[in-house]
C-alpha cells in the first residue's frame, strides 16, 4: 500500500519547498512593513491574533472533515483558498487601500485555509510512508522549512526593498500554484472509514468526542499536550515580537531583522538535518524535554543581553532554532505513532486549537506588556517559564513512558493502557 513512497514525497517536497519559500518571503515582508510603518508591538500582536484565532476556533471541526474527506483534495483546496486571500490583499494595495482592518480580515481567512491544510498534510504522511521512516521524514520536512526560513527572510527583505508590498504578495500566489500542481501528480491514500463525507451536528460532535477520547485515554499524550500548550503560549508572543527586539533593543534595521530570521532558519536547518540523518533511537520524549530547556535558555538569555551584543543574540537565535526543529520533528512523530490513522486529522486539529487559543488570549496582554515594560523583559520572563516546563517534564512518569506505550500495546493488544 505504501509503494513508491519516496517518489511521492519527492513531488510533495518540491512543491512545498517553493511554496514555503514564497510564503516565508511574503510573511516577513508583511512583518517589515508593519514594523516600519506602525512600529507597535500591539499592531504585531493583533496581526498574529488575526492570523491564528479563526483557524484555532474552526480547527477541531476542520479535523472531523479532514478525516472524512480526501486529504489530497483538502490540501489543494486549502492552498487555493489561501492564495485567493493573498490576491485580495495584493489588489487592495494596488488600489491604495492600505487598511489594517483588511489585512487583519485576510490574515484571518488565510488561517482558516491553514486550519485545513496543515492537519491534512500531517495526517497524510503516515498513509504514504512506513512507520519506521516517520521521524526521518519529520526531520527532512523540518529541514525544508528551515531552508525556507533562511532564504525567505532574505528574499522578503530584498523584495520589499525593490518592490511595493502589493507586488511582493504575488510571490505567495505563485508558490501556491506550484504546490497545488505538485499534488496533482501523486496519489495519497485515505484510511477506510464508514462515515460519509457529510455529517449531522450529532455526528460531528461524536467525531470530536472520539478525538478527545484518543488524547484523554493516553495519559502520556495528555501531559504532552498540556506541556506543549504552555510552551507554545510562551513562544508565540516571543516569535511575534522578535522583530521589535531587533529594532528597539538592539537598534537594528530591516537587514538586521532579516539576519535574525535567517539565523533562526539556520538553527532549524541544523536541527532538522541532524534528525533526518541520524534518526535517534532513544526516547523522543526525552529529546522534547531537553529542547524545552535549551529553547528557554536561548530566549531568556537573549532578553538579558546588552544592546551592543547583537552578534551574541544571533548565536543564541541559532541555538533556539536547533531546539525548535528537534522539538517539532519529535512531537509530530510521537503523534503520528500514537494516534490511529482514522483519527489523526481531528487529533492534529485539536492540538493546534488547544495550543493556539490560549496563546491568542495571551497575545492580547503581551503586546501591551512589551510596549509598557520592554520587549527584552518579556523574553526573560517567558524563557524562564519554558525552562521550568522542561525541568518538570522529567518528573512525569506517564510522559516518560509515552514512547514505550505503543510497543507495549502491540505486545499486549488486549490490555488497554491508560
Amino acid at each position: 500500500m505504501k509503494e513508491n513512497w519516496k517518489k511521492k514525497f519527492l513531488f510533495i517536497w518540491v512543491g512545498q519547498f517553493v511554496s514555503l519559500i514564497s510564503s516565508s518571503a511574503v510573511n516577513f515582508a508583511i512583518i517589515i512593513w508593519l514594523s516600519i510603518v506602525h512600529g507597535s508591538a500591539e499592531v504585531l500582536a493583533f496581526s498574529a491574533i488575526a492570523a491564528m484565532l479563526p483557524g484555532a476556533i474552526i480547527g477541531p471541526f476542520a479535523g472531523v472533515y479532514i478525516d472524512r474527506w480526501d486529504r489530497k483534495k483538502t490540501m489543494m483546496l486549502a492552498d487555493t483558498f489561501v492564495a485567493a486571500c493573498t490576491l485580495v490583499m495584493s489588489i487592495s494595495f494596488y488600489m491604495g487601500h492600505e487598511s489594517l482592518l483588511l489585512i487583519y480580515v485576510m490574515l484571518g481567512l488565510r488561517s482558516v485555509g491553514s486550519a485545513f491544510h496543515m492537519p491534512a498534510m500531517q495526517a497524510a504522511i503516515p498513509m504514504i510512508a512506513p512507520e519506521s521512516e516517520l521521524l526521518r521524514i519529520a526531520g527532512i520536512n523540518q529541514t525544508i522549512q528551515s531552508i525556507s526560513s533562511i532564504a525567505g527572510p532574505a528574499l522578503g527583505a530584498l523584495a520589499i526593498s525593490l518592490m511595493s508590498i502589493g507586488n511582493v504578495l504575488l510571490l505567495d500566489i505563485g508558490g501556491a500554484i506550484i504546490a497545488v500542481s505538485s499534488l496533482l501528480l501523486i496519489h495519497i491514500p485515505n484510511p477506510k472509514i464508514a462515515e460519509k463525507a457529510r455529517a449531522s451536528f450529532a455526528q460531528v460532535w461524536g467525531d470530536l468526542h472520539a478525538g478527545f477520547q484518543e488524547i484523554i485515554h493516553n495519559k502520556g499524550l495528555m501531559w504532552l499536550f498540556l506541556f506543549s500548550t504552555i510552551v507554545t503560549f510562551c513562544i508565540m508572543p516571543i516569535a511575534v515580537l522578535f522583530p521589535l527586539l531587533t529594532l528597539n533593543h538592539f537598534h537594528g534595521g530591516k537587514w538586521e531583522m532579516s539576519i535574525i530570521e535567517m539565523m533562526w532558519g539556520v538553527g532549524m536547518l541544523v536541527g532538522g538535518g541532524l534528525i533526518g540523518i541520524f534518526k535517534p533511537s532513544f526516547s523522543k520524549v526525552l529529546l522534547i524535554n531537553c529542547t524545552y530547556i535549551l529553547l528557554g535558555f536561548s530566549l531568556g538569555l537573549s532578553g538579558s543581553l546588552s544592546s551592543n551584543a547583537f552578534y551574541i543574540f544571533v548565536g543564541l537565535t541559532i541555538i533556539g532554532g536547533v531546539a525548535a526543529a528537534v522539538y517539532n520533528a519529535c512531537f509530530m512523530t510521537v503523534l503520528q505513532e500514537e494516534v490511529r490513522p482514522e483519527l489523526m486529522g481531528r487529533v492534529f486539529s485539536l492540538y493546534f486549537s488547544i495550543a493556539i487559543i490560549p496563546t491568542v488570549l495571551g497575545l492580547l496582554g503581551t503586546g501591551w506588556a512589551a510596549d509598557a515594560f520592554g520587549v527584552n523583559y518579556l523574553f526573560i520572563a517567558l524563557g524562564c517559564v519554558i525552562i521550568l516546563i522542561g525541568v518538570f517534564s522529567f518528573f512525569n512518569p506517564s510522559l516518560l513512558r509515552l514512547g514505550k506505550i505503543k510497543k507495549e500495546r502491540d505486545a499486549n493488544p488486549s490490555e488497554e493502557l491508560l
